[in-house]
This record gives structure tokens, sequence and C-alpha cells, in this order.
């Protein structure tokens, strides 16, 4: 190695001395064998990064020394060991990959509903647990069936001037809760990535997830493990925010990918698994949007550049079986006057369509959605959204993620009038706290009205992040955005919003990255913020200043 060419030279002097010593006294055989020892102990070692061949020479044999020297060999890089031998990773004359992990949280531009088409190779996930097994008979196993094991653990705090506990930062998410510090998540991945760069045969994935943690609060749908959210208001829970399967038919067009299960719905530049972030918070505009579906989604590669998607599901954040489902009417009103009513009237065949459009070179990118329409009935999670994203890359350092859309609810019980309150008071809605909603019922609205008794509650958001890659680990954001809750039926306070954020994502390694950030926050025509619904204490504070950090441990 570089850094004992002087001590090798020195043994090499040594070493000629004992030689020619042994030669005098006929021990030469003795001196040959001091040689090849000196030699070994002081010959370079493996190093991966220059002789892929050497990774498991440089890994060892038991299991732990394995999982630490995979931490070992990769920090301070900025990707794994390259090995010579892989297959291509892309289709040829696939558009050009826009970005690399790290410094940013994705390669492609995000799109939802699908493994990657065209980029996607079966054991292509970075996981130094499954370098740890890799010798075993369990990890040989799994390696040959393209199963991998891998997750992360994400820990955070945060400091405010807000300061009702819990809840006090809210609107303000993830972060919720102020001058605390918190586990995030805790999130195991059991899956099987289809190989969708092959066009010669049909192949399949499935992802099995679990999530533990204050993230629980956000990806919990109605019916599943929701309890410990809506009847005990856990701080921490557990959730399976993803349990699907997947099919890939290389033809028709350039490939098509089915989808069966609960996965994570398809629009938006965030994700709620805190990896495919570029900050530690999340905007306002992901806060209060849809986060999981239940159904078929199916993404056809109509070309190489047009992608279109087509998915029927039950509602958004709502379990299947919930479909159908009715409960007594406690207190029959001109809402819900029947005897009974559906247990999630948003739990209804529900319907999506996706066109996506990327230029070959990859600088730009156009998603537009419609996700899980229906009748829009009020229900637990029930959003009609519809809106784009728009991704545009400047050059190598600089980019910008764009994102705009509308939601709504029809038939929300409106808190103005007070008979519609009262309806919700005595168990005449789905959402009564007879029902088992003791915490976190979905909201009703403010429809600007003492005599109505219902309305549609509409959301709009104009959202960015201006992405700088200042080195190969690290990338700084600035995010801003404006939210109009026109009904305060999302965050709970009729007003608009403007958010700005500034974040810092440093890796140590493809797999430890630290994300410190300052966010600002206002409403505009109310106080929304140091107030807590669950509590009944009524929010006293239009600014949030929030300095927060997390860092993200992946195995």
């Amino acid at each position: 190695m570089k850094r004992h060419g002087n001590r090798a030279a020195a043994c090499t002097v040594a070493l000629s001395g004992l030689m020619a010593g042994g030669a005098l006294f006929g021990g030469t055989d003795a001196v040959q064998a001091q040689e090849m020892k000196t030699a070994a102990t002081y010959q370079e070692s493996p190093d991966p990064y220059k002789d892929y061949s050497t990774l498991d020479a440089y890994l060892g044999d038991d299991v732990w020394t394995r999982f630490y020297r995979y931490y070992r060999l990769e920090w301070g890089n900025a990707a794994a060991p390259a090995d010579p031998n892989a297959p291509p990773s892309a289709r040829e004359g696939w558009p050009s990959t826009p970005q690399t992990t790290p410094p940013m949280p994705f390669t492609e531009w995000p799109y939802g509903g699908s493994t990657a088409i065209g980029v996607t190779r079966p054991n292509s996930i970075d996981s130094p647990l499954m370098a740890a097994i890799g010798n075993t008979d369990v990890g040989k196993w799994m390696s040959d069936s393209h199963i991998q094991l891998y997750g992360w653990i994400n820990a955070g705090a945060n400091l405010s001037n807000n300061h009702t506990h819990p809840g006090g930062n809210a609107p303000a998410a993830y972060d919720y809760t102020p001058n605390t510090a918190q586990l995030d998540q805790f999130v195991v991945y059991l899956e099987r990535l289809p190989d969708t760069v092959q066009t010669d045969h049909v192949d399949w994935g499935f992802r099995i997830s679990g999530l533990y943690g204050e993230n629980y609060r956000y990806t919990t749908a109605f019916g599943i493990f929701s309890e410990q959210l809506l009847r005990h208001n856990s701080v921490n829970g557990y959730d399976m925010p993803m349990v699907y399967g997947e099919l890939y038919l290389p033809q028709p067009a350039q490939g098509l990918l089915l989808r069966l299960g609960r996965f994570i719905s398809l629009p938006d530049i965030e994700a709620q698994l805190a990896p495919n972030n570029y900050m530690y918070s999340h905007s306002m505009a992901y806060s209060f949007d849809n986060y999981t579906n239940t159904g078929l989604q199916a993404t056809l590669a109509a070309t190489k550049n047009i992608f279109l998607q087509f998915g029927v599901t039950l509602g958004s954040d709502t379990a299947p079986w919930n479909y159908g489902q009715r409960l007594p009417n406690q207190f029959p009103n001109p809402l819900y006057p029947g005897s009974t009513y559906l247990r999630d009237p948003g739990n209804q065949p529900s319907f999506t369509g996706c066109l996506r459009y990327q230029t070959d070179s990859g600088h730009d990118n156009v998603y537009l959605c419609a996700d899980a329409l229906n009748n829009a009935q009020w229900g637990y999670n029930n959003l009609q959204w519809t809106g784009a994203t728009y991704y545009h890359r400047f050059n190598d350092k600089w980019h910008i993620s764009t994102e705009a859309y509308t939601l709504s609810q029809d038939h929300v019980p409106n808190l103005d009038n007070p008979n519609a309150a009262a309806f919700i008071t005595n168990g005449g809605t789905p959402f009564s706290p007879q029902n088992g909603f003791a915490f976190n019922a979905p909201n009703a609205a403010h429809c600007g009205s003492t005599t109505k008794l219902s309305c549609t509650a509409r959301s709009v958001a104009f959202l960015e992040y201006l992405n700088y890659r200042w080195t190969d680990l690290d990338n700084v954001s600035f995010r801003s955005e404006f939210y109009d809750d026109m009904q305060g039926q999302r965050t709970g306070t009729k007003t608009r919003y403007v958010e700005f954020g500034l974040g810092w994502q440093h890796w140590f390694s493809p797999q430890v990255y630290i994300r410190p950030e300052f966010t600002y926050y206002r409403s505009l025509d109310l106080p929304a913020f140091n107030g807590n619904s669950n509590a009944g204490i009524a929010p006293n504070h239009s600014n949030a200043y929030i300095a927060a950090a997390d860092i993200i441990w992946k195995f």
C-alpha cells in the first residue's frame, strides 16, 4: 500500500540482509520461508474499489465482521464497489438517468405504483446486511433467488418557537411535537425486484415492508393497525405501508408492469420512507395528501419516453375489508338519515390515470396524475387528487422539482353550523367518537356559512425544491410552497400558508447520512400553530420557526 511504502522498503532491505546471512550459514530454506511470510504480511491489502474480485477476501468470513467491514469499505465513498461483470443497469437507448444516490434521494425522477421500468435489475440494492450474509447458505439462496432483506433506522430532533406538547408544531408534520427527539422510523424490507431491463421473458417481484416509529401516524390506513392512532394516539406505532406483488411483461410496447396490493400513492415529489426525500421534514403539500392505495395498478411503457398508468383501488388509506361494512347510526340526521351508515364511505371503487413524459437527455420530466377518483364522498382520507410534477435538470450541479395539485372531498359536515357539529358529537357520522375515533378523526370543514350542513372541502398546493449538488456526498435543498386550506378540512384551520425551508443532506457513505435543516412557516389568515386538537388546545401562533436534523442509518 502507498501509505506503507517506506515501511515495506525497509523490510525489503532487512530481508535482503537475512538472505545474505542465511546463505553464508547454509539456511537458505529457512530464509525463503521467512521471505514468503514477510511478503505476505506487507503485501497490499484487498481493495474492492480497485479489484472487485477481492471483495470477499476484504470482508472476511463471519457475519459480524463482514457487516462492520462493509460499512468501513464504503465510508467516505459515494458508491459501492462496481462489479465489472454486472449486466447493464439500463436498457440501451433508454433516457439518461438524471441523478445519482448519493447525494440525491433518487436516481430516476420519481413516479409511483411501479418498479422503475427499463432501469431495474434484481439484487440491485446496496445492502450491508446482504453483504454480511453473502457467504452463508441463507445468503447464497437469497442471492440466487434475487431476494433481498434490508432497511434503515431514522431518528431526529427539533427546536421550535412552539411549546405545546405533544403536537405543537402541527400542521408542520413529521417533527410535529416541538423541542423533542424521536425515533422517526425503523423500517425493514423483504423484496424481490423484477428485471425490467431485459425484454425476453416475464419476470416477477414483491415487497413486504414493516415500519415502526413516530411516522406511522402518516402511513396509517383506516382498519390496518389503526387503533394505535385512532383509539390511543400512541406516539410510536407500527404499520406495513407496502405489501404487494408485481408481474412484469416485456410486451406489450416497451413493457407492462402490474402491481397488486397496498402501495404508496402515485403522485408527489416526496414519499413516506425517509431515504426517498430531500429533507427531514415534509412539505405541507405532502403532509396532507393521500398516502397509500390498495388495489391493482398498471404501468405501461408506451415508448421509452411516454409511460401510461391506470389503476383501480378502494379509495385511499383504507383497508379493503372496510368495503361495504355498515355501522349503526346512533344519531340519525339530515346528513346520515338512515339507521346505518357505511363504516368508511370513501372505501369504494376508485380510478387512477397518469401520464409521464421524459426527454431522452433526462433533463425534463412531466408527470400528470389523477389519483383515486370516485364520487368524492367524505371518507377517512378519500381525497380526489389531480395535479402534476415537473422536474428539470439545469446541469450536473442544479435541478428543480416542482409540484401543483388540488384535492377535494364532498359532503363534508360544516363545523360552522351548530347542528352539523352536533351530528358529529352525538354519533351521527361514521367518524364520530362513538365509532372508535377518540383521536385524530378526519376533520370536518368550515364552510363559511351557518346554514349549510355540508360543503365541498378543497385544498390547493404549489411546491418547489431547488437543489444544488455541492459535492458527490452533499446536496443543498431550498423548499418553498404555498398551501391554501380553503375550508380547513386538511390542517384544521381555514387559512393560507407559506413555507420556506433550507436543508443540507450530507452523506458519510451510501449507508449513513444526516439532514440538518431550518424551516419557517406562516399562516396568513388565522393562527394555526402551537395547538393540539386532540387536547382541545386552540392554536395561537401564526409563525413557526423549526430547526431540525435527523440521521438515516441503512443496513
